[in-house]
């Protein structure tokens, strides 16, 4: 068990497991995107392990790029999305690959997906490490899911608790 500001979590994912199913993301998308040079864009702060990693095992040509998007104060989700930080170039004609840590409710996903379309990008794909099916509210398909966990809150491997956590290697649950 590890503590983060007042809230306790309990050890949920092992770091190995992780490591497994970023490799079989990164093999999936080169695999279906063989043809193509994608522009591989992760969402910050919460995706920069997993974009790290996949692109690791990324056997294909790709680009990559972020942005930053907030949704979260504390453990819930505000259901607000705010740009931060946009793309600096147009990826009009190109195939892209959005590469998130978690969706729950895919507030996130909506907005990307507005933004993206907006470019008048060739393809979009989803990839997400985490996956949250109990709280996803929208009809969008996601692509690439590593793992599909119980609607409960989770930190480690880049997703944090107000600013700590994110540096943990594997995923910690909160307590119950």
């Amino acid at each position: 068990m590890i503590q983060l500001h007042d809230k306790h979590f309990v050890p949920f994912i092992t770091a190995e497991d992780i490591d497994a199913v970023v490799k079989r993301m990164a093999t999936q998308i080169a695999s279906d995107l063989k043809d193509e040079t994608p522009v591989l864009i992760g969402v910050l702060n919460g995706a920069f392990m997993v974009m790290s990693d996949l692109v690791k095992y990324y056997t294909g040509p790709c680009e990559v790029s972020f942005v930053k998007m907030a949704s979260y104060e504390g453990t819930q989700s505000t259901g607000d999305i705010k740009q931060l930080i946009g793309l600096g170039r147009s990826l009009e004609g190109r195939s892209v690959v959005i590469i998130e840590d978690i969706v729950d409710t895919g507030n996130t996903i909506v907005e990307l997906k507005k933004m993206f379309e907006e470019q008048n990008v060739k393809q979009l794909k989803i990839a997400t490490l985490f996956f949250k099916p109990e709280a996803y509210t929208k009809d969008i398909a996601l692509d690439y899911i590593g793992f599909e966990i119980p609607n409960k809150f989770i930190v480690g491997y880049g997703l944090d608790y107000d600013g700590l956590g994110r540096n943990l290697p594997e995923i910690y649950q909160l307590q119950s």
